[in-house]
């Protein structure tokens, strides 16, 4: 088989460089909108900024995700889906969550949430990742600015820009307790990074980005022509989050706890090929080699 050519060369051992984005941001006919699909305005803005924040969409189904959490946190410990803080050994991410629980798989395939993503990526989908992010008060450390699609493409072999992230707000999410940060039109253009992937870099990686992480003089030029915003929000508000938008966090310096719980939607168009920065796949919870679309649950 032909190899896939390489559109978004990134960590080629060459200087770090800003690269014009070559797809789509949404690839769907915004004229027809599904039952559960978003409103022209919406999609409008999530083309522009590379992000949305729909407040307040499904708080009900909180205290059942939070409850899953915290069983999943005592059942899954020592597996290598529950990767934990850097300095204080607590939980940082549960990975794959939907493989462990009913109620986050039954939501992953709500309507309310999938028809939006198939609206945005014109496609079936399939979950690609999956994960719920813990800030621990106090002691839940950063993630650098990054573009996720970055490492995907790198380390994955995601070939396209044709993913979007959905993530639901399981705690109060403010300016204090480690708090999303996006650089809004920013999935406009892509940061090809410096460096070249280690062998299994993952292992290090998902407790301390170092490699796929833009160099500050590359940030100081992106933020030259926009702004950083915070996406705060009470529990049971709904985020889509273009692959391709640079984000980070900082540290949760607050007494407060911070989680969330994250679906990565890949188009089944935009299934993997070998990863571009040469090093084996990563693992199953990483990218999900299950690629068959996601069959909607239906509501009640």
């Amino acid at each position: 088989m032909e190899p896939v050519r390489d559109i978004y060369p990134s960590r080629t051992g060459e200087c770090e460089k800003i690269l014009n984005r070559m797809d789509p941001v949404v690839y769907g006919d915004s004229t027809s909108a599904p039952e559960f699909g978003l409103k022209q305005n919406q999609i409008e803005f999530y083309e522009d900024n590379g992000y949305l924040t729909i407040p307040d969409f499904m708080p009900e189904v909180v205290p059942d995700l939070i409850a899953e959490m915290d069983r999943m946190k005592e059942d899954l410990a020592g597996d290598e889906t529950l990767v934990t803080e850097p300095d204080s050994g607590e939980i940082r991410t549960i990975f794959k969550p939907f493989a462990h629980s009913d109620v986050v798989d039954q939501l992953s395939r709500d309507p309310r949430i999938l028809d939006k993503v198939r609206q945005l990526l014109g496609s079936e989908v399939y979950m690609m990742q999956s994960r719920i992010n813990v800030k621990p008060a106090f002691k839940g450390k950063s993630f650098p600015w990054h573009s996720d699609f970055e490492t995907w493409h790198v380390e994955d072999g995601m070939p396209r820009m044709r993913a979007v992230t959905v993530w639901l707000m399981l705690s109060e999410n403010t300016e204090y307790n480690g708090p999303l940060f996006v650089v809004p039109g920013s999935h406009k253009k892509y940061v090809a990074c410096s460096g070249k992937t280690i062998e299994k870099n993952y292992e290090t990686s998902l407790k301390k980005q170092v490699l796929g992480v833009p160099k500050p003089e590359t940030m100081k030029e992106v933020l030259a022509n926009s702004d950083i915003k915070g996406l705060y929000g009470g529990p049971g508000t709904l985020v889509f989050h273009e692959c391709n938008l640079l984000h980070g966090s900082p540290d949760n310096i607050s007494a407060d706890p911070r989680s969330i719980l994250m679906f990565v939607y890949n188009s089944v168009e935009n299934r993997p090929v070998e990863p571009f920065g040469g090093q084996p796949p990563r693992p199953h919870y990483l990218s999900n080699p299950d690629v068959a679309p996601l069959k909607p649950i239906k509501l009640s």
